[in-house]
């Protein structure tokens, strides 16, 4: 998922965030209409960003080499798409975004597959069975909290390096990167609900001396 990355000066006392929640699928869903003898399938996968999604669109394009049309929406962090894939200019790829957008869903790909059965449906048409494709598809689908994550840079002397280790590994954090001057610079991957109490105990832990970049 993309990361937003947070400096707060050391003579901040804290750091205030706000984070508007979103969801993810817990995994992939979907759905099959029939429409006037037109074939819609609809998938709905999780996905970590746009690369993975893209994955995923070429593995379906694999699946289904006969089909007509493979449209597609995707969130995912703040990196977003759509692909009408030939159907007429916003007819497919934004009802489904629009659909992901009502369920409040992020790091997820929607895509549907259709099968053309030699009816034209009509620019309202194509809309309502895109629409419906991807709503059937996430009918009371379950949903799992996406919680954003965030970068806290923090110096800390080398006799406190392995203390800080030690706790990032026990909180399930990442430790992204370290760099080694007068201080030990780390980065650590942590939830952005977590960054505050995180900055507490590494100020304790370092009896004050740990300073946030």
């Amino acid at each position: 998922m993309a990361s937003t990355e947070l400096r707060a000066a050391r003579t901040c006392s804290s750091t205030e965030v706000f984070a508007v929640p979103t969801y993810t699928l817990p995994a992939a869903l979907s759905a099959e209409l029939e429409i006037r003898k037109s074939r819609f399938i609809a998938y709905a996968i999780p996905v970590a960003d746009r690369d993975a999604a893209m994955a995923e669109l070429r593995r379906l394009r694999r699946e289904h080499p006969a089909a007509t049309h493979v449209c597609w929406a995707l969130l995912a962090g703040g990196q977003s798409g759509m692909s009408d894939d030939g159907e007429p200019s916003g007819t497919a790829g934004r009802p489904i975004l629009e659909v992901l957008r009502h369920h409040d869903l992020d790091g997820v790909l929607a895509a549907v597959v259709r099968y053309y059965g030699g009816v034209k449906l009509g620019a309202g048409g194509l809309v309502r069975a895109y629409t419906d494709a991807i709503a059937s598809a996430l009918l009371d689908a379950p949903r799992i909290e996406r919680i954003a994550q965030v970068s806290l840079i923090v110096e800390v002397s080398y006799a406190d390096e392995a203390k800080v280790r030690r706790w990032i590994e026990a909180e399930e954090y990442t430790l992204v990167d370290s760099a080694y001057g007068m201080l030990v610079k780390m980065t650590i991957r942590l939830p952005v609900n977590k960054l505050e109490e995180a900055q507490r105990v590494l100020t304790n832990m370092t009896q004050g001396k740990a300073g946030f970049l």
